[in-house]
């Protein structure tokens, strides 16, 4: 998979995303403040260095999940040395693995078989969020 085709796929699947490209990456949210993404795509090393993006090609796909999913995918294996510079493996996130972000590079098609599950949890968990946020707001 390539980031054109990921970024289609959250297009047509996930209904009310915005997509917005900013400071070299490409950033989903269901909240229309754009406060909280719930999926990006990061294609340079200005923030971390720990995947090596620079390298021709080479992006990351982060997710956020539930803490439920999170140690579901990697148990205690989160704690473990991660090389941060495969590609098309599922690992915690480098920065944000504590806030239960995991991510992948150049996801190939049966990684991304596993990734779409992830994106409509994370998708899911936005909605929720702004539901929530929402009926708070009429309740007052």
């Amino acid at each position: 998979m390539n980031q054109s085709a990921i970024r289609e796929y959250i297009a047509q699947t996930l209904v009310g995303v915005d997509i917005i490209d900013a400071s070299g990456g490409t950033f989903f949210f269901f909240d229309p403040e754009h406060k909280f993404p719930f999926a990006t795509i990061t294609t340079s090393d200005e923030y971390d260095q720990a995947s090596n993006l620079n390298r021709p090609g080479v992006f990351r796909l982060n997710i956020g999940v539930t803490k439920q999913t999170f140690q579901s995918v990697f148990g205690t294996a989160a704690d473990r040395e991660w090389d941060f510079t495969a590609l098309d493996q599922l690992m915690p996130h480098p920065v944000y693995a504590p806030q239960y972000w995991l991510c992948v590079l150049n996801p190939g098609p049966v990684t991304f078989e596993t990734v779409k599950g992830l994106l409509a949890q994370a998708y899911q968990r936005a909605v929720d969020r702004r539901n929530r946020r929402n009926a708070n707001d009429t309740d007052e």
